[in-house]
């Protein structure tokens, strides 16, 4: 990986871990459907007017649907599962469980190319899988809130994860050489079109507050368009596996931006089952261990 794609990855990572941040501040004001809906809708409404101005309508409408369907996979459904596991779930809880990203695009890889599954790839996965397996255990022993609702946001946030690793193999399989800015605009409008009945139902009765609205738009501008500008280029350049990794590095941002701006704690369980997480996930990805084993 290029230095320029090194940095390129911290920066997304920065992005999307201050994407936990803003969900968690706005959904329980707006709603699951109603935010994710305004992410998406926004994110589209702000490409699509540069993409025609690129003059790259003609290919949007040559890919637009495996666009869509990309769209439903990378962005409405699992944007919505994390938004849901926000309304149990501090920020930087859901971010270390979102690091299963890149384990689960391994495994989906497997299935689906017959991508090659070394034994240290094997073993770094059951240790990432431990790592979660012990951050939602304590949850659940620990936790003063309903079981059963901690259970089904956890399972939320682990399920948008096999969602995002479905997706980049998609992407890698179908969309392979397209331009980035078709693909982000495409997904975007995707996603759109997916949640608009469901926004419609259950849009807030009550008037919503300035700081949900600019949560909404930052999700959209800086957390979805830019971002996904950024992503579809990495997986261009290195990779779904190696674009995945992103979420190596997100939860260190996810639990920084929710301590010091929501006041979230962070306990030492959620560092070293983090810890565990993201060393699993290093050895499941080639990034540790023998470079030959990636």
């Amino acid at each position: 990986m290029s230095f320029k794609d090194s940095v390129m990855l911290v920066l997304l990572a920065a992005i999307w871990g201050g994407s936990f941040l803003f969900m968690r501040y706005a959904v329980p004001e707006l709603g699951v459907a109603p935010l994710i809906f305004l992410r998406v809708g926004l994110a589209a409404l702000f490409l699509l007017p540069i993409l025609l101005w690129q003059g790259k309508g003609a290919e949007l409408k040559r890919v637009w649907v495996p666009s869509f369907v990309n769209g439903w996979g990378n962005s409405a459904i699992p944007f919505c599962l994390i938004a849901y596991s926000l309304l149990t779930l501090s920020s930087g809880f859901a971010s270390i469980l979102n690091a299963v990203t890149p384990i689960a695009t391994a495994v989906v890889g497997f299935l689906w190319l017959r991508e090659g599954m070394s034994w240290l790839k094997a073993l770094g996965m059951l240790i990432g899988i431990a790592g979660v397996t012990l951050l939602a255990w304590n949850k659940l022993y620990v936790s003063q809130e309903d079981t059963w609702q901690v259970a089904l946001a956890i399972g939320a946030g682990i399920l948008a994860t096999l969602f995002y690793a479905i997706s980049a193999i998609f992407t890698k399989r179908y969309l392979t050489g397209i331009d980035s800015m078709v693909l982000s605009t495409g997904s975007m409008l995707g996603a759109s079109v997916l949640l608009l009945p469901l926004a419609i139902v259950y849009w807030p009765e009550t008037p919503i507050s300035l700081l949900s609205w600019l949560a909404a738009v930052a999700l959209a501008i800086i957390c979805s368009a830019l971002a996904y500008l950024m992503f579809f280029r990495l997986i261009h350049t290195v990779g779904p596996a190696r674009a995945t990794t992103v979420t190596f590095i997100v939860p260190v941002f996810g639990m920084l931006w929710g301590a010091t701006l929501l006041d979230e704690d962070v306990s030492l369980t959620m560092l070293l089952a983090s810890a565990i997480t993201l060393f699993g996930t290093g050895l499941a990805t080639g990034l540790l261990g023998n470079r030959q084993e990636s």
